[in-house]
């Protein structure tokens, strides 16, 4: 089951990669705006996507700029910070709070999920990166699927912005 479990995942990861090049692009420019600037990029993680909190500022290459989001704290947001909200799915309301609040405020917002439904993340953020993960990766014993790696495909799309965002302020460095 690991071996099926890998070549899925495997998959995943490339659909990513393939399909969210340039909202990956677009979102790393809006992000890298606040790290080249006056601002912070700050994340917030819904459930088991705080994974991503995790790595972005205890992992070994911490995001520069990067701060978690304390939604008490939104009011003291400036236009020069920048936010990237993971959530499990697009209709996570958690995440859809977070993003009406960010709206209210106008600090622009990447997010990242799958999309479930029309409206949602998908149409309030300024960038989404989706994450198309709909279902478990591997169908079990009795007709359904288990196996859904969100926090995975959430650590994926970081390490996809993160990286993207080093490039882009490696050339104002220079």
């Amino acid at each position: 089951m690991l071996k099926m479990f890998t070549t899925q995942l495997t998959g995943l990861f490339k659909k990513i990669a393939d399909n969210e090049e340039f909202s990956f692009e677009d979102g790393a420019r809006l992000l890298a705006q606040a790290a080249a600037g006056d601002g912070s990029i700050y994340l917030f993680g819904v459930g088991e996507m705080k994974a991503v909190e995790f790595e972005a500022l205890e992992g070994a290459e911490p995001l520069q700029s990067a701060k978690v989001l304390d939604l008490t704290a939104v009011s003291e947001l400036t236009d020069a910070d920048r936010v990237v909200l993971f959530a499990r799915s697009s209709t996570d309301e958690d995440a859809l709070q977070a993003a009406q609040m960010l709206q209210e405020k106008n600090i622009p917002f990447v997010a990242v999920s799958t999309i479930m439904s029309e409206g949602g993340l998908s149409e309030m953020a300024d960038v989404h990166i989706e994450l198309g993960l709909k279902k478990g990766l591997i169908p079990d014993d009795f007709g359904g699927r288990i196996g859904y790696p969100s926090s995975m495909a959430g650590l994926f799309a970081y390490y996809g912005l993160k990286f993207t965002i080093d490039e882009i302020l490696a050339e104002y460095e220079i």
